[in-house]
């Protein structure tokens, strides 16, 4: 029995970035939770998309009225921009999925705002991690407290710098560890290994199929 989520990374399984294909591959999956990318549009609609909005793009409204029919899946919004976040709120209370959406990409720059206009929605700490290498006790010690001093419940970083030892203090910290994107086989391998909490991926089913094994 697995101990850890699969995030379906946007574009999961060969499908466009944002779009409902991919929402709806995730559904399918195996994964435990989807991830999209937002943005706000000049109306100030948050919409699916990594980068500026051009027009066209999903709405999140679209997207939650989804996840609202799938009541086993979770949604990892990954938030590119906070100048409109209060609509995403407002956006999750309409369909009644607060208790099943949370927040990445969430810098040190962007948690004053999300505090302050979607306190209900809590988020992963996005921040760059130190090679393995460098992961002294102090270096990890000063990087549990950065990640609990901004109210985050854990950790969203590259897999390729988290380190057994890393994973460890942020869990008797009473915090989570997610990492991304882990695409390869050997590397899902290693990470099971770790014991992070969440793994993301662009390729759910290998994982669940891996975590069965």
């Amino acid at each position: 029995m697995k101990d850890f989520t699969i995030t379906a990374h946007t574009g999961c399984e060969n499908t466009p970035d944002n779009s409902i294909g991919s929402v709806l591959k995730a559904f399918d999956s195996g994964a435990d939770i989807f991830e999209i990318d937002i943005r706000f549009d000049e109306n100030g609609v948050p919409v699916l998309s990594h980068d500026a909005p051009k027009g066209g793009e999903v709405k999140l409204d679209e997207v939650f009225s989804l996840l609202a029919d799938n009541k086993g899946m979770l949604c990892n919004l990954d938030i590119k921009a906070t100048d409109g976040i209060k609509a995403v709120l407002l956006c999750a209370k309409k369909h009644d999925l607060l208790d099943r959406i949370f927040y990445t990409g969430i810098t040190e720059a962007f948690v004053e705002s999300v505090k302050k206009e979607t306190p209900e929605i809590s988020y992963y700490l996005n921040t760059d991690v130190a090679s393995p290498e460098d992961h002294s006790s102090e270096y990890i010690s000063s990087l549990v407290d950065k990640v609990k001093n901004s109210g985050a419940i854990g950790l969203n970083c590259y897999f390729g710098n988290v380190t057994e030892k890393l994973i460890e203090a942020f869990h008797e910290s009473g915090l989570l560890v997610s990492v991304w994107t882990v695409n390869e086989e050997t590397d899902m391998i290693r990470m099971m290994k770790m014991k992070p909490d969440n793994i993301t991926t662009r390729k759910p089913s290998l994982l669940k199929t891996m975590s069965e094994i």
